[in-house]
């Protein structure tokens, strides 16, 4: 034991007198700044710069220390960053796809103006009456009280409007269609006859105007309503035609603005 502690103090000695002033420059070796991580490490965990403020350096733990060498300092801790999704290709608005309503007319929702409602009335017709305003696509029928009830409709396109005064000669439900002479020179392809149904184009219900080929009427086509799209007819939503028919009796009094 005398000897091992004898030897060591020799090699101690020995060491010293080759590097006189080890002392010295164990003290001058720069220290490094502490630095707070977000996760500190764990302080059972040595690392090499610590051992180094104690022991001089990698060399001297090297000799006093368990042989291993310098150990690797723990790395620190970051807050992870949010994640990018990509969002999909640019597309220019052309090339968007559009909702359905857009590109298919049967899927466009009625514009809630030409909804049925009571409305204001200040014209001079008489209660019963109806009044066809063409250009804004509107049917009054007219109360008392200086209102009147208020229908969206369909209208001739341009070249098939006309005005005038008629009365309702005949009332048919469900009603057949024969298209007129000059209706199938300008399209062959309609059926000579067609029964009444649901595929009618006129509708549910039908109402002749005078001795004239015109008629207020139902449609198969609801999505028309406030348009310039029949050949002189005057068309409306199945609902709003079975009221209308509900209301107004033959002999009925019709202006057409």
């Amino acid at each position: 034991m005398f000897k091992r502690t004898a030897l060591a103090l020799l090699a101690g000695a020995s060491l010293l007198a080759v590097v006189p002033d080890l002392a010295l420059a164990i003290d001058a070796v720069p220290r490094e700044p502490t630095v707070i991580y977000a996760t500190q490490p764990d302080a059972s965990v040595r690392t090499a710069s610590a051992d180094r403020g104690n022991m001089g350096g990698g060399f001297i733990e090297f000799l006093f220390g368990d042989g291993q060498g310098p150990r690797t300092r723990q790395p620190p801790a970051y807050q992870q960053q949010p994640s990018y999704e990509p969002r999909g290709p640019y597309l220019p608005p052309q090339q968007q796809v559009q909702p359905p309503e857009a590109n298919d007319p049967t899927q466009r929702p009625l514009d809630p103006m030409y909804e049925k409602q009571v409305v204001d009335y200040s014209g001079k017709e008489g209660a019963g009456t109806v009044v066809i305003d063409t250009p804004n696509k509107f049917l009054y029928l007219v109360e008392g009280g200086r209102k009147a009830l208020r229908y969206g409709i369909g209208v001739g396109r341009p070249g098939f409007t006309w005005s005038g005064v008629k009365s309702i000669s005949a009332k048919r439900e469900w009603p057949d269609w024969t298209p007129p002479a000059e209706m199938l020179v300008r399209r062959p392809d309609l059926p000579r006859h067609m029964e009444g149904g649901p595929e009618n184009p006129l509708g549910a219900r039908a109402m002749y105007l005078g001795s004239s080929l015109y008629r207020i009427h139902g449609s198969n086509e609801p999505w028309t309503i406030g348009t310039n799209v029949s050949s002189g007819c005057i068309r409306m939503r199945n609902e709003d035609v079975i009221d209308l028919y509900g209301r107004v009796n033959v002999g009925t009094r019709v202006i057409v603005l």
